[in-house]
């Protein structure tokens, strides 16, 4: 399905707000009728986004400041963009909005060694932080897919996790400040980098995972961690979930923090990104479930050996049915191509409905033999392409299905009756709004509700996404 755009709507811009924009941006900074770029409102699902108003692409903070008293003085709602490359729907434009796109906010700051920090601008890509800080001595601890195109800002307005939350965290714990823009131009500041500061509320907190609906962050001042002396990881296949949980509590046993990921496939997943890829299969077995995991070490000691010796013990006692392991950078590589590729694969088949989800891992058996065989009624040949990062509870369940949307709504029933969340790392946005109650309550939802309408109180940031005000 192509993407449909409304064309209408930019006649509608209040020309005196055109007019301040214009006088008090510089030329760049403001885009307006045919010079605006299709990319603003195409989306990858191939789903409705209107044609925007007009395109606001501030260059600093001070310009975001000035853009946003623009138009909360005039009511003018606005879509905050980044990468655009959320699976939520968070960027796509409703009629009558403009778009605030931060694809100009690319500075980079130097690595501040002793601090084991760097200042990124809202609109860098999340590979050139990881650069910066490889080139420094360093590892940036999210790492997604996306990675050449995700920015900042993005990752932070979803609180993104990616391959190695099991080491290093959610993006939250990489964040030791931002900078953020209020709807009325309040600029807030926090880079000082305090570890410790108990002065009062912790207001960055409020903005990471918020999907752009309180404010505008800016620029963020990240954590870096020491880089590993080495890397090492391994590709299983595994006979049964229970073996797969066992395999997870055999080496973080044996491996403690040096386990850095623990990513699982289901066979359809596996199958097919290979095939797709053109690369032959790692494993000559067949299995239910395959493991891709990794290992990095801080020094140069007996690691990657204790590695390898916990997955023969596996294989010597049936946890796992066949194992491949690295033995240079170039076989290290081609697995994780495997598992990035996952997402360019499923884009390219027809009937797709997918859902970003976590469940408690104890529960995580029973909900995906719940949820094959609620599905399975709905439609008998529904085809399971599920991968995800089973070392912290998140899965991306992906369906193959004409009836993608019933079936949909019967996994987030079951992820709510397995003690789970709807959305793990792409937020609610758009598309999840309707499930929003099964993971959070009625209180929740109202406070969330009383924090947007005190700090956007004429609701022109990212109106609509998450929740609705009434």
């Amino acid at each position: 399905m192509q993407t449909v755009a409304d064309t209408s709507q930019n006649a509608l811009a209040d020309p005196a707000l055109l007019d301040r924009l214009a006088k008090t941006l510089p030329a760049q900074a403001l885009v307006i009728g045919d010079a605006m770029d299709a990319r603003y409102w195409e989306d990858r699902r191939g789903r409705f986004s209107a044609h925007p108003r007009f395109v606001l692409r501030p260059g600093s903070t001070a310009e975001v400041a000035t853009a946003l008293a623009a138009c909360n003085d005039f009511g003018q709602r606005l879509v905050v963009q980044g990468g655009r490359t959320g699976l939520s729907g968070g960027h796509r434009i409703a009629v009558g909005e403009a778009v605030l796109s931060l694809e100009r906010l690319t500075a980079l700051e130097a690595v501040h060694q002793t601090n084991a920090t760097l200042i990124a601008s809202a609109g860098t890509p999340l590979q050139r932080v990881q650069e910066a800080a490889d080139a420094a001595g360093y590892l940036f601890g999210v790492d997604i897919g996306a990675r050449g195109t995700a920015t900042i800002g993005g990752n932070i307005a979803t609180n993104a996790g990616g391959i190695r939350v099991l080491r290093y965290g959610m993006f939250r714990a990489q964040v030791a400040g931002l900078e953020t823009v209020l709807a009325d131009g309040t600029i807030l500041s926090s880079l000082r980098g305090l570890d410790k500061d108990n002065t009062g509320y912790d207001l960055n907190q409020l903005f990471i995972g918020s999907e752009g609906t309180l404010g505008v962050v800016t620029r963020a001042l990240l954590r870096l961690h020491p880089k590993p002396f080495s890397e090492t990881n391994a590709f299983l296949a595994v006979p049964s979930f229970a073996a797969a949980l066992a395999l997870l509590a055999r080496l973080r046993a044996a491996m403690g923090n040096a386990l850095s990921a623990f990513e699982l496939m289901l066979p359809a997943a596996y199958e097919g990104v290979t095939d797709f890829l053109g690369m032959p299969h790692p494993l000559a077995t067949t299995a239910p479930f395959y493991v891709l995991t990794e290992v990095q070490a801080a020094r140069d000691d007996n690691t990657a050996d204790a590695f390898m010796a916990c997955l023969m013990t596996a294989l010597e006692d049936g946890i796992a049915t066949d194992a491949v392991i690295s033995q240079s950078q170039r076989e290290f590589q081609a697995l994780w191509t495997m598992r990035d590729s996952c997402a360019d694969y499923i884009r390219s088949l027809d009937q797709i409905a997918s859902g970003d989800i976590s469940v408690p891992i104890q529960n995580m058996a029973a909900f995906l033999d719940a949820s094959q065989t609620a599905l399975r009624a709905i439609d008998p040949a529904t085809e399971f392409i599920v991968f995800g990062h089973l070392g912290d509870g998140n899965l991306h369940y992906v369906i193959r299905t004409p009836q993608g949307y019933d079936a949909m709504a019967k996994v987030y029933h079951l992820v709510a009756e397995h003690g789970g969340s709807i959305s793990a790392e792409h937020g609610i946005g758009i598309d999840k709004k309707p499930w929003l109650p099964l993971s959070r309550s009625t209180a929740e939802i109202a406070t969330m509700r009383r924090l947007k309408t005190a700090l956007d109180p004429n609701g022109i940031l990212n109106q609509g996404r998450i929740f609705d005000l009434v």
